[in-house]
């Protein structure tokens, strides 16, 4: 707990180091650019330098600061609007006064003015008018750096709501597809099936491959590919090797990644809902990948008969996961038709 607490603590006096680090720059880099501008003028003098692009640049710089970290935090961040302007015009006044304090003590340079002395209404009036630029720009600066940070926790926090989201969604697979695979080698069982050992040793290979390959985000093409042969070979233990499925794989899928998982919903409702021992109609299921791009098509005879009282939550499922995981890069078709149902998917891998 106590190293937790060490590395928040160092963590912060990281950040503030930056950000004092940021605004050192950036005032030096002001301050410079001026005097180089200045020394163009030969007859501005060293002295007049120091005072006019340092001294006075000084005293403007502690009013935005007092602003920045002190009035707009208090006051204007609280929506205590009254106290921040009456705070602010105060301070501008008494800097206003402290100004022209300064400036008789070096009258020739900030009092003079082409010979002439410079009447105090104009010098006062001159440094409302600084002051009110410092205190500008203070508050563009609070404001912007309040909103870009706003933005960046608001992302933070879509970012975890989406991938709660997508575990509660990833969650849900491997019950849906163990409630569905143990219904079948139910029926193996009760029929006294002799390719029940057979269905439960495919499984517990397909159970292996969503325990401990499917953490990552990504799973290599192949091994997805692999992962839906092996439930389809399940599937034609189910049915006694009388399921009839067209499977195609055209194209290069041993250097291409997936979302693990994504596939698997639309095979399922093939078997459930579609008719799979028909060797007139079988399910028709062809995979292409071209360069980065995977296309999915499956078709099958509908089942009228075969129906989940439940509606199942698979598609729904994997539908959402796929708005989530590539949003703007995924098109799906779906066509429930009269006698077949159609399903046409294409990703950008």
């Amino acid at each position: 707990m106590e190293a937790i607490i060490s590395e928040e603590k160092q963590s912060r006096i990281i950040k503030v180091g930056w950000q004092v680090f940021w605004h050192l720059l950036f005032w030096l880099c002001i301050i410079s650019l001026l005097m180089y501008l200045a020394h163009t003028d030969s007859e501005v003098t060293n002295r007049e330098l120091l005072i006019k692009l340092l001294l006075f640049p000084a005293i403007n710089i502690s009013l935005f600061y007092i602003n920045f970290l002190i009035y707009i935090p208090n006051f204007l961040d609280k929506k205590r609007y009254w106290a921040y302007a009456t705070f602010v015009i105060g301070t501008i006044v008494l800097y206003g006064f402290g100004k022209y304090a300064v400036g008789l003590m070096y009258k020739d340079v900030v009092l003079t003015h082409m010979g002439k002395p410079v009447p105090f209404p104009s010098y006062f009036l001159a440094t409302i008018f600084s002051s009110l630029i410092f205190i500008f720009l203070s508050v563009v600066l609070k404001f912007t750096t309040d909103w870009f940070l706003n933005e960046r926790i608001q992302r933070d926090l879509e970012n975890q709501r989406l991938s709660a989201e997508l575990a509660f969604l990833k969650s849900q697979i491997n019950p849906h597809f163990l409630f569905n695979s143990l219904n079948s080698i139910y029926s193996l069982a009760y029929q006294r099936s002799e390719t029940t050992p057979e269905a439960i040793l495919k499984l517990s290979e397909i159970m292996r491959y969503m325990l401990y390959e499917c953490n990552d985000n990504k799973v290599d093409l192949s091994k997805e590919l692999q992962y839906l042969q092996n439930y389809i070979d399940l599937q034609k233990i189910r049915f006694g090797n009388k399921a009839f499925i067209d499977f195609k794989v055209m194209g290069n899928v041993t250097n291409q990644q997936i979302v693990p998982l994504l596939l698997i919903a639309f095979i399922e409702n093939a078997f459930k809902h579609g008719v799979a021992n028909d060797v007139t109609s079988p399910i028709k299921l062809v995979i292409n990948v071209d360069e980065c791009k995977l296309h999915f098509f499956i078709q099958n005879k509908k089942h009228t008969h075969n129906r989940d009282s439940s509606g199942g939550i698979g598609l729904n499922n994997v539908q959402r996961r796929l708005n989530l995981l590539y949003p703007e890069k995924h098109t799906l078709k779906i066509r429930d038709e009269a006698d077949t149902y159609t399903c046409e998917l294409s990703i950008v891998l």
